[in-house]
C-alpha cells in the first residue's frame, strides 16, 4: 500500500479551517429561504438511494469547478444567481474540499459541516427522486 504524503483526512481538516461551515441546525432554518441555494455534490446514486434536500441543485463533485466558472464551456447559469450557495455531500468531506477550491477560484460558498447524513438524522426535510415512466 502506498504511503501518502498527505492523507485525505488532513486535507479535509485544513479545508474546514479555511471555509465557512454551516451547522445542520442553522441550515435547517435556511431550507425555505429563497436567497439560499443548496448544492448537492453527491453521486446521482446517493440521491436516488437517500433522497435530497428540497430544491437542492445537483452538481456532481467532479464538475463543480467547471460549472461555476463563467469562462468554462460547462458553466451553469444557476451559479450566476445572486444567492448564497451552500454545498453538501454525505458527511462534509467532499464539500469542504470543493468549497475550499471554489473559494480559491473567487466563488464564494459555504458548506454543510456534517453533510446530508446529519441532515437526515436531524429530521431535515427530504424529497425522493421520481421514478421515470
Amino acid at each position: 500500500m502506498p504511503k501518502l504524503k498527505t492523507p485525505v483526512s488532513e486535507l479535509v481538516a485544513k479545508a474546514r479551517e479555511a471555509v465557512e461551515e454551516i451547522s445542520t441546525q442553522d441550515a435547517l432554518k435556511l431550507v425555505d429561504n429563497d436567497s439560499i441555494q443548496f448544492v448537492d455534490l453527491r453521486d446521482i446514486r446517493e440521491r436516488q438511494r437517500s433522497g435530497f434536500i428540497p430544491n437542492s441543485f445537483h452538481c456532481p463533485r467532479g464538475m463543480a469547478e467547471f460549472w461555476v466558472d463563467p469562462d468554462s464551456p460547462y458553466f451553469k447559469d444557476i451559479f450566476n444567481e445572486d444567492k448564497k450557495f451552500v454545498f453538501h455531500c454525505a458527511s462534509g468531506w467532499r464539500s469542504a474540499l470543493t468549497v475550499q477550491t471554489l473559494n480559491e477560484m473567487g466563488f464564494e460558498a459555504a458548506h454543510l459541516k456534517d453533510g446530508f447524513i446529519d441532515w437526515e438524522k436531524s429530521g431535515g426535510p427530504i424529497e425522493q427522486m421520481q421514478e421515470k415512466k
